[in-house]
């Protein structure tokens, strides 16, 4: 196999191993780590893997980027991670809702949330990578959440010894259940933080304190490093390009493609991860056609798609579908990266313009590279007929989110000419957002409680209640911690004793 190493989009680090790279998750510049070199499947995988197991397609893929971890090390990280914790053996079923899309449901794990398919690999990666590093601090896993990555997240490090877990969410900014899932989280070795600001407060803010260098000495003093747990960080990244191609090889399984043919992705997306994982997939050999980038009312990526302007300033708002309620998309940074010809400076330049002025403009020569991306956003209103359409139509109730991406969709697929199958991920149980989803159902259910609601879904499905909503509602509020934005880094001193 082929070593793959990476750098730094702003070209301060180069030819950092893959353990590094998940160990630091930032790298020291402010930039985030790339593959130098991307690698690329073997002709015959998908006709070869059309009946693999999700464990072993994962184990592919993780071979592919993350080439210093041994063989060995990755199949334990994969069996410990996609288990019987989640709740269906296929880890991620792919289903046909509608005459030619398929739902990738990447909901089916310990937090019904699609951060769970990385989220749970995450922790073995890291604690291995700190082995191979000779690390012998804690690691700090310093987090912030739109909503689903914390709970994840802390459900994944848990007591797992040699890490502690830290995480920020915008209070208020996240839906009823989100919140309470974090805030009843169990673990000597888990923090919740909520802060009076939104998702990019909380985000700019952690990524300050990974930038800290007088912060980063206190911390190796006290015997502690940082590293994340968001998708900046390539361990995170990774997994999730993994239910990309396994999603193409069940297409394949079905009949529905032949190895080679083409499908179109549609990703609901805020912080830019999960559709920069399908374009990764894309490049390493798994036949997509167009990448189709669903945003919500924060329409922040659709008009930069749409005009080659990024400009967060613009009034911020909070939906239905909070996962996406962002206006800096992180991880857009690996692709300006790329659009820019791997220029590290350009690439520095631009955030830095972001960071100063909250906007940047790439060329025409540059969005010509991003051509293959479509774009399409859903108001609230088209979010709910959405979720009530399906349902009538298809007995299928899907969560917000989703709906986001299924309405964006349905409009791609009205307007371009030809019949191409659309591979959807679907991104969190409709569980898990009851009141929003049911609503749209019927508006009689506007004013119920949240968990009064999961028995009349259960009713309304056929579907049992999920594992991970039966204990949260009665369970103990374990952290209740606030903070100003101003106060994130002196609160993380007080919560490691520094």
């Amino acid at each position: 196999m082929k070593e793959i190493l990476y750098e730094s989009t702003r070209g301060g680090e180069r030819n950092i191993t893959a353990s590094q790279a998940v160990l630091t998750g930032l790298a020291k510049d402010g930039g985030l780590y790339v593959p130098m070199t991307m690698p690329a499947l073997p002709e015959d995988f998908f006709e070869r893997m059309k009946d693999a197991p999700y464990q072993d397609v994962a184990y592919e893929i993780l071979r592919l980027f993350l080439s210093d971890y041994t063989d060995q090390e990755l199949r334990d990280c994969v069996d410990l991670a996609y288990d019987s914790k989640f709740d269906t053996p296929e880890i991620v079923p792919v289903n046909r809702v509608g005459e030619n899309t398929y739902f990738l449901e990447l909901f089916h794990g310990a937090t019904i949330a699609f951060k769970d398919m990385a989220l749970s690999i995450l922790p073995h990666l890291l604690t291995r990578a700190a082995k191979k590093n000779n690390v012998q601090e804690d690691v700090v896993i310093l987090t912030a959440t739109s909503g689903d990555t914390g709970k994840a997240a802390m459900a994944g490090f848990a007591g797992v010894p040699g890490t502690r877990i830290i995480v920020f969410y915008p209070k208020g900014g996240v839906s009823i259940v989100q919140e309470r899932q974090m805030i009843t989280q169990t673990g000597d070795n888990t923090a919740v933080v909520a802060i009076h600001g939104n998702f990019d407060n909380a985000q700019t803010g952690v990524k300050k304190m990974f930038e800290d260098r007088d912060l980063a000495a206190r911390l190796k003093e006290a015997g502690y490093v940082f590293s994340s747990a968001n998708s900046i960080n390539v361990g995170r990244l990774v997994p999730q390009v993994a239910y990309y191609v396994y999603g193409y090889t069940r297409l394949v399984q079905k009949g529905v493609l032949k190895a080679g043919e083409l499908m179109d992705v549609v990703v609901p997306t805020g912080n830019f991860g999960n559709i920069l994982a399908a374009h990764y997939a894309k490049q390493i050999g798994t036949p997509i056609d167009r990448l189709v980038c669903a945003s919500n009312k924060n329409k922040v990526l659709f008009d930069f798609f749409q005009t080659g302007n990024y400009d967060k300033n613009r009034e911020f708002y909070l939906t239905s579908s909070p996962s996406m309620d962002i206006l800096i998309s992180s991880n857009l940074e690996r692709l300006i990266f790329e659009v820019t010809g791997r220029d590290a400076e350009k690439t520095a330049d631009l955030m830095n313009q972001l960071k100063s002025g909250g906007q940047y403009q790439i060329t025409e020569e540059m969005r010509a590279y991003i051509a293959d991306f479509e774009s399409g956003f859903a108001n609230e209103d088209q979010v709910m007929e959405t979720i009530g359409r399906v349902f009538k139509d298809e007995h299928y109730l899907m969560d917000t989110h989703t709906a986001v991406a299924a309405k964006v969709s349905a409009d791609y697929e009205k307007r371009r000419d030809n019949k191409r199958p659309i591979l959807l991920a679907s991104t969190a149980s409709p569980f898990k957002f009851a009141k929003s989803v049911m609503s749209a159902v019927d508006p009689k259910y506007a004013d119920e409680d949240d968990f009064k609601l999961l028995d009349q879904m259960c009713a309304l499905t056929g579907q049992p209640r999920p594992a991970a909503m039966r204990d949260i509602e009665n369970a103990p509020i374990l952290h209740k911690r606030e903070c100003d934005i101003s106060q994130m880094e002196q609160t993380v001193c007080e919560i490691l004793g520094l």
